[in-house]
């Protein structure tokens, strides 16, 4: 399986999952940027990528210490969902 289909499988897994929680999301596959999960929030949409990092995907949402989580952890919905939320 290429990477580019397992991403692609990561950002659905994850839209299902938000979906689930009545959150509004897209996946939106630009031309010229990563494919992302745009996650509705009041302030606007919340861009969540899957990244190979090393030999593991994570979702990151922004660039700091904490705004990343590995894609097959159990809690990767719920804490994007909390981050939504605010």
């Amino acid at each position: 399986m290429s990477s580019s289909h397992e991403q692609y499988l990561h950002l659905v897994r994850l839209a299902w999952g938000l979906r689930r929680l009545e959150v509004g999301v897209r996946i939106e596959l630009p031309a010229s940027e990563e494919p992302y999960v745009a996650v509705r929030r009041e302030s606007g949409p919340l861009r969540v990528l899957a990244v190979l990092r090393g030999k593991k995907w994570i979702f990151a949402w922004g660039r700091g210490r904490y705004q990343w989580i590995a894609a097959f952890d159990e809690d990767a919905v719920r804490r994007i969902h909390e981050m939504v939320a605010r």
